[in-house]
């Protein structure tokens, strides 16, 4: 076997090559989910003016003073991924569910019925919300006619050789034969996979995880006019990503005195944990029972972020190796990068709702949300740099529509919703607009109520294989379907 290389310690500089984070892991913290209650995920969450529900509150801090109780709910939701996969022309399946305690919380309600002053109500709520499920599988598999898994291995030998660090990515490759010296050019590597294409690859992706929000809500109004919000939010993040990538080729060997790899077997392990901060501030002015509007701002979330990552090599079948060597396993070290942060984007939503002889409603929202500003920042330095110039130029600020109606019937309600979200990129071809519907029903008991409600939403977007050395991706297509079950009570 070849000489095992001494790993020194890792510099910060490995974070930029090792951990080689994409845009689309900054996205997963800032493009949201439309979780929360079965009556705000019925409407599709076109909830800025209308208030009176705990999730509504994500959305307009103002809309706890619509409670005219002390009212509390918890909501369980059936999570359901279907992931269609197409990478050069083979088409795959993947389906995945789970279930979920998504929201739990609690308003008190305050009114002063002395007529001393205007500010004559005062709500405190106290709310959690999955805002994100991470659950999720996918499968893709196809011949690739052009490009070999190996070229990943290739780039992070030669940025090692470059620039005067170790690398253990560098290390398992040289390890398992993937990659040698260039024979004539120094400081450079070649693959030692048989050119030729037709490499037969498949990926396997399995995403656990949540990112929890906890919210402290406080609301005040004045002459039953203007209603004033503040929320101050606590995020609780943990994502685990497990991915096994598969190669395989049949074209002729390398000369005799270049090794030739037939099967690359590579397992990636990262986790994602931290915690984050953010406020919202939202405004509702009630121009007569009919018709409201309202506005209102939610600050970038500022998250510290950890990794940790674990990566598994293996080659088989090799040819032009020593006996011992046809087979080969190397078990990467665990890595824990150090704490970074995460600054998602701000966010703006103006709302109306028309109320209907207090029988019915219909709600619109639309929000606006600069994508371009997302930033990473490392605590010790600013290792992010070309990453950050990259999401600035890719991403863009990307409109969100949402509109809702309910009708009520004696003891029974009945909703319904539409939701549109534009790609956060330029370009949408990485990440395509997200379409949404919505359809729910309720009972009131009295003093408590049930609701149930469906939502269905899609998005198109491409997977990368492998984060650089190949630009290859396999198109999929993300169909959600959500049921969502709430228990409310007055008290």
């Amino acid at each position: 076997m070849k000489k095992i290389f001494l790993i020194t310690a890792l510099s910060v500089s490995f974070l930029s090559i090792a951990q080689e984070m994409t845009t689309a892991d900054a996205l997963r913290y800032s493009v949201e989910n439309m979780n929360g209650t079965a009556r705000f995920r019925g409407m599709s969450g076109a909830f800025g003016a209308v208030g009176g529900d705990l999730s509504a509150i994500n959305i307009n801090p103002a809309g706890s003073l619509f409670f005219n109780n002390n009212f509390a709910s918890a909501s369980l939701t059936s999570f359901n991924n279907n992931n269609k996969a197409n990478y050069f022309g083979s088409r795959d399946n993947e389906n995945y569910s789970t279930i979920d305690l998504n929201q739990a919380g609690a308003v008190l309600v305050f009114k002063d019925m002395s007529g001393k002053s205007k500010w004559n109500k005062i709500a405190l709520a106290l709310n959690y919300d999955n805002s994100n499920n991470f659950d999720n599988r996918f499968y893709t598999s196809g011949v690739n006619p052009y490009n070999s898994i190996s070229q990943y291995f290739v780039d992070q030998a030669n940025f090692v050789a470059n620039t005067n660090f170790n690398d253990y990515q560098y290390d398992m490759a040289y390890q398992t034969y993937i990659i040698d010296p260039h024979p004539t050019t120094p400081n450079t590597y070649v693959s030692n996979v048989s050119p030729g294409g037709n490499y037969y690859q498949d990926l396997y992706s399995t995403a656990n995880g949540y990112n929890g929000k906890l919210t402290l809500n406080f609301a005040s109004s004045y002459d039953d006019k203007l209603f004033l919000g503040i929320n101050l939010n606590a995020y609780f993040t943990d994502y685990v990503l497990t991915t096994s990538l598969y190669e395989n080729n049949d074209n002729p060997e390398n000369p005799s005195s270049q090794p030739t790899i037939r099967n690359i077997v590579f397992d990636n392990q990262l986790s994602t944990y931290g915690s984050g901060f953010s406020l919202n501030l939202g405004a509702i002015y009630k121009f007569n029972e009919s018709f409201r509007l309202g506005a209102s701002y939610e600050s970038p979330t500022w998250y510290n972020l950890n990794d940790e990552l674990i990566q598994d090599l293996y080659t088989y079948n090799n040819v032009n190796v020593p006996a011992s060597d046809t087979d080969i396993h190397y078990v990467g070290p665990k890595i824990i990068f150090p704490t970074y942060r995460l600054r998602t984007p701000s966010k703006y939503t103006a709302s109306a709702t028309y109320i209907f002889n207090k029988k019915g409603l219909i709600s619109i929202d639309l929000a606006s949300k600069d994508y371009s500003n997302t930033q990473y920042k490392n605590t010790n330095t600013n290792n992010f740099t070309d990453l950050n110039s990259q999401m600035s130029l890719e991403l863009k600020n990307a409109y969100e529509i949402r509109i809702g109606g309910e009708y009520k019937i004696k003891q029974w309600s009945v909703r319904g919703g539409y939701r549109f979200e534009e790609s956060p990129y330029k370009v949408d071809y990485a990440m395509g607009d997200l379409t949404g519907y919505s359809a729910g029903v309720g009972y009131n008991f009295g003093e408590s109520k049930l609701d149930l409600s469906y939502a269905n939403s899609h998005r198109n977007y491409n997977q990368r294989l492998i984060s650089s050395g190949m630009n290859d991706t396999s198109r999929i297509r993300n169909v959600q379907d959500n049921i969502t079950l709430t228990y409310s009570i007055n008290f």
